[in-house]
């Protein structure tokens, strides 16, 4: 593998496009990210998405005349000319067809959120690349914040809970907690782990509140605000402390992960794992269809085509939490304290 990796863009139609280009081509930048160097990129904007087509040109005059980087014809000039490939496009719908092109390259992808418009979509997506045997990921960035981590390591015992609230605006023709909504939730993940069993959803035009029943019977709760004050912040409910986060971060650790993913093909995050936190947003989706009912997550991820091997445990094959009434006579009587 090359010292200094040839790394290659497809999709100029997000921040993270400029963002990710300045850590890893700007050596003087204090933030700078060594390993690999963006050399090539494919605009790939979505006509029918006002974020997409009104920046698309903006970023790309950024990366071509700050950084330095060759503006091809395609994704395929793209493929033949990198080691590895940031697959960054805002719009989660073209994601299938484009991880199709980009995997028949064998080269490892780091694929930026949304995975895809729909659980559906992204299983295949991770199918195709097994199949194709091509190390494939994708991450939030407030994964690796370093107030998010602190919060998550504070004890070595799994929280009992935690909340985690952060700014969810919808992207059209998508699942409403995709887009904006997979930074909160990973931060929610990134606290409780693995092992959520269902959800159910109460929603607002102003905000969403998602209670998610982890194995072990531990809850977690997404607040994800649809309108109003864009903030993050992660609560851990632990066996001896409350902890909150103090601290954000930014783009770096993640892209420090990123450049040790293509240099070493080894995914920090597995296929399961993520689709668990898709399966997530997407039960909640089908709760607020449905009124609020609990939806399991492995219901979800069964009728999006995901292999056993990734399913969730079976909700109705684990204890439920007890909702049995406290024995009366246990009670505090009237006049005892």
């Amino acid at each position: 593998m090359a010292e200094n990796l040839r790394i290659g863009i497809i999709g100029l139609d997000t921040s993270h496009a400029e963002q990710f280009t300045l850590r890893l081509n700007d050596t003087a930048n204090p933030n700078h990210v060594p390993g690999g160097r963006v050399v090539a990129a494919f605009p790939a904007a979505s006509a029918d998405i006002e974020e997409s087509r009104s920046r698309v040109e903006g970023f790309t005059a950024i990366v071509r005349d700050k950084f330095g980087v060759r503006i091809a014809g395609g994704i395929e000039d793209v493929c033949n000319n990198v080691d590895a490939i940031l697959l960054l496009t805002l719009d989660g719908r073209p994601r299938l067809p484009q991880m199709k092109q980009i995997l028949s390259f064998g080269k490892p992808v780091f694929m930026d959120k949304p995975v895809a418009a729909s659980l559906k979509d992204a299983v295949e997506i991770y199918r195709l690349a097994e199949a194709a045997k091509v190390p494939v990921f994708s991450a939030s960035a407030i994964r690796w914040y370093p107030g998010v981590l602190e919060v998550a390591n504070v004890e070595k015992e799994p929280a009992n809970g935690a909340l985690s609230y952060g700014p969810a605006h919808i992207l059209a023709h998508h699942p409403d907690l995709f887009f904006y909504g997979i930074h909160p939730t990973e931060a929610l993940f990134t606290i409780m782990g693995t092992g959520c069993l269902s959800v159910s959803r109460v929603t607002t035009p102003a905000s969403s509140v998602v209670t998610g029943l982890w194995q072990g019977s531990r809850t977690g709760t997404l607040h994800a605000i649809h309108e109003g004050v864009k903030a993050y912040k992660v609560i851990r409910f632990g066996k001896n402390a409350v902890t909150e986060q103090k601290s954000e971060g930014d783009y770096t650790p993640m892209l420090r992960e990123i450049i040790k993913f293509f240099q070493t093909k080894q995914p920090p995050i597995s296929a399961k794992d993520t689709l668990e936190i898709y399966a997530f947003m997407e039960a909640a989706e089908e709760s607020k269809r449905r009124g609020g009912k609990s939806i399991s997550l492995r219901e979800v991820l069964s009728k999006a085509g995901a292999p056993d091997a990734w399913l969730t445990a079976d909700p109705k094959a684990t204890p439920a939490p007890s909702t049995k009434p406290t024995d009366k006579k246990n009670l505090p009587q009237p006049g005892s304290e």
